[in-house]
């Protein structure tokens, strides 16, 4: 997890108290990218990397390191690619070994998204992509026996009423992709969670994408909006002070584990600057007191930063800001919430 999954998990897990806290029975899900070409290009470079990885659990520490080395040989080596193109096709049919090899760098990924959730305390189920594979096929083979497919350069497509863009159900070599993924994914939270109220928490540039889902959702009588609510909840990107995404020097990503190491850090180095400065206030501080206090400064700090701001714009990203403890601040808001 980058930066730019900062604000999807803030919002989307205050939106869930909210609703919680009103009677709501809610289900938190995290739709995660777990499924197609990326997964092949990553078993392929797992197999060439540990061949022994069926009897021998790989030592991958650094998942973004393994994947850059993959998505590297993918682009420069057309063996490379052709054989990463064969293991999504093996993985979709649910070969052993291939299986096998993807559960492996799911569990790398999985053990670095619960530190993250653990840390900011939050409750979220995992239901990836792979979940709604043999449902994106049904769906597919019901779609064109009914006629709702056109052809197109090889591709067979949908369109929404009035949405000059299409979705992509079944790709050339017979795949699927992320539009067949989020018409079953509709579909099943429709049908099977019988949900009354579907809040998808994506960043403002998948509009179009959400737009064009709910619109063909609409047109095939999956739902009635006078009944049912199913909405995009945008939202604005993470800023750095040039206005553009936060990433570090070197342009890269900035992984949400360094961005709160950071706040911890930071909060830290403040607080044991007011203690030696009061150090009576803090007379009766254990160090377990005083490690939970400034943790509780940061992680509130990192949250509260983002809800203070207009959900749909940019904003610029500040610890700065995020630690003083005056004004609209996390921390005062904390201060004010110990006095009352």
């Amino acid at each position: 997890m980058h930066v730019g999954h900062l604000r999807s998990t803030i919002i989307g897990d205050s939106i869930c108290r909210l609703f919680e806290l009103m009677g709501f029975e809610v289900l938190r899900l995290n739709h995660i990218g777990d499924w197609g070409t990326q997964f092949g290009m990553l078993i392929a470079h797992l197999q060439d990397e540990f061949p022994s990885y069926l009897t021998e659990a790989p030592p991958i520490g650094d998942l973004l390191k393994f994947y850059k080395e993959s998505k590297k040989r993918f682009d420069e080596d057309e063996d490379f690619k052709q054989r990463a193109y064969q293991c999504v096709v093996k993985l979709q049919k649910f070969d052993e070994d291939i299986v096998k090899a993807w559960k492996l760098i799911c569990d790398v990924s999985r053990e670095d998204f619960q530190r993250i959730y653990k840390r900011l305390n939050i409750s979220i189920i995992e239901r990836g992509e792979s979940f709604y594979q043999s449902r994106m096929i049904d769906l597919a083979k019901e779609l064109e026996e009914n006629g709702k497919l056109i052809e197109d350069d090889g591709r067979k497509i949908l369109f929404a009423q009035g949405i000059s863009v299409p979705l992509t159900i079944v790709k050339r070599d017979g795949g699927c992709t992320y539009d067949t993924s989020d018409m079953a994914a509709l579909k099943q939270r429709l049908f099977e969670e019988k949900a009354d109220w579907i809040i998808y928490v994506v960043d403002a540039g998948q509009s179009l994408h959400f737009e064009t889902v709910f619109g063909a959702g609409r047109d095939l009588g999956y739902y009635d909006p006078k009944e049912k609510r199913v909405e995009h909840i945008g939202f604005g990107l993470v800023c750095g002070d040039d206005k553009k995404k936060l990433k570090t020097r070197e342009g890269k990503a900035i992984k949400l584990t360094e961005l709160l190491d950071e706040g911890v850090k930071r909060a830290k180095a403040k607080m044991e600057a007011k203690r030696s400065e009061k150090s009576d206030t803090y007379d009766s501080m254990t160090d377990e007191d005083f490690e939970a206090a400034y943790h509780a400064v940061a992680y509130s700090g990192i949250k509260y930063a983002d809800l203070s701001q207009n959900r749909k714009s940019d904003y610029v990203f500040s610890f700065d800001r995020m630690l003083d403890d005056r004004g609209n601040t996390a921390v005062y808001l904390l201060y004010a919430y110990a006095r009352i």
